[in-house]
């Protein structure tokens, strides 16, 4: 008997260990709280004028501009579920020209099965209220699952508009199928219709807005401000969180090939690597549960310039990524222990701006 505790004590200690996260803190940084009161601040983007809309999961959108916060009307009905709520917004590439059009991912239960699904959708923003409400995708079919519904929205240089939707909980069945939505990276124009030129739009089977497939739940998304690629990040199960740059027709492997296991412990595949399946450019493990994505492109953090941004819900900080060779070569913590990152985009100033549960959008500020 008086050797059992001092067992579990061990086994314990063992277990929090390999639990932790094991990237080293970056004292160098502070942050300047510019909105605060929010609960979950899912996504934001800048107006030109330097105000913000901002996202509330819950179902509200905030227009915040010279420090007031004004909930804007004209939402359709938000299907509110686990993962699923309002999700992501961004601006038309040319705003100003195509009549204030501004993009949002959520989660609607319109449409075939009872629950819901990943919509994404425009309208127009003027006078604090939105019009013309315009749904461009929805995934087919509803599910009751709460959980991966993605889902971020990414313009690319050329106007198109690439959007994610997780695999919803059915790993087994939506990842690999082009037939099916859900755990896909699409691709559409800014008007909802579909190019053709997307890798399957010739197959009279598939859903043709796939771009590429095999995903799990991707809910980072940017573009590289150099070369123009889409680059996505994606949680993984119990480890496995991926960074992937998206490619046309491209499988990323998810549920046959992971880095990851069951949350039990338990496996699901024994293998990381099959031939016609893409490597992740980066994986974490233990699993920091990532969300939001950006570079710095600016002159406002010295040599921090081009290294990569990414959100750590699981351990509550901002993840710099220095990266060399298309590698990422080395990990700090930012904003260590600053509370659940959900949200990271640089601003027109310049400078970082991240959304973190519970309290607020911060600045990042280099000390």
């Amino acid at each position: 008997m008086k050797l059992r505790f001092p067992i579990i004590g061990l086994i314990l200690i063992s277990i929090l260990t390999c639990a932790q996260d094991k990237n080293p803190t970056n004292t160098k940084n502070t942050h300047e709280v510019v909105v605060s009161d929010l609960n979950i601040p899912w996504g934001f983007t800048f107006l030109p004028d330097g105000s913000m809309l901002i996202t509330e999961k819950a179902g509200q959108l905030i227009h915040f501009k010279d420090g007031k916060k004004t909930e804007i009307s004209g939402l359709p009905e938000i299907y509110v579920r686990g993962q699923g709520g309002l999700m992501d917004v961004t601006l038309h590439p040319d705003y100003n020209n195509n009549n204030s059009l501004v993009y949002f991912s959520y989660a609607s239960s319109n449409g075939e099965g009872d629950g819901g699904n990943t919509t994404i959708a425009s309208a127009r923003f003027n006078n604090q209220t939105l019009t013309d409400w315009k749904v461009l995708y929805k995934a087919e079919p509803n599910s009751r699952r709460g959980q991966h519904f993605g889902s971020r929205l990414q313009f690319d240089k050329d106007g198109y508009l690439y959007f994610s939707i997780g695999d919803r909980g059915n790993r087994d069945e939506n990842p690999q199928d082009i037939t099916r939505d859900c755990g896909k990276i699409y691709r559409i124009n800014a008007d909802g219709s579909i190019p053709n030129s997307n890798p399957f739009y010739e197959d009279s089977n598939a859903k043709k807005a796939i771009y590429s497939f095999g995903h799990r739940n991707p809910q980072g998304m940017t573009i590289h401000p150099k070369t123009g690629e889409i680059w996505t990040h994606e949680h993984g199960p119990k480890g496995g969180d991926e960074i992937n740059i998206v490619k046309a027709g491209k499988n990323y492997g998810w549920a046959v090939i992971s880095y990851g296991v069951n949350y039990s412990g338990t496996k699901f595949t024994d293998i990381t690597e099959k031939e016609g399946m893409e490597q992740p450019l980066h994986y974490w493990d233990p699993s920091i549960a990532p969300s939001g994505m950006a570079f710095i492109n600016s002159d406002k953090y010295g040599d921090w310039n081009e290294n990569l941004l990414v959100g750590s819900l699981k351990f509550q900080y901002l993840d710099m990524c220095t990266l060399k060779d298309g590698k990422v070569i080395k990990e700090e913590r930012l904003l260590d222990g600053i509370g659940r990152v959900r949200s990271v985009e640089q601003g027109p100033d310049g400078y970082i701006y991240v959304g973190v549960e519970n309290l607020g959008i911060v600045k990042l500020l280099r000390k």
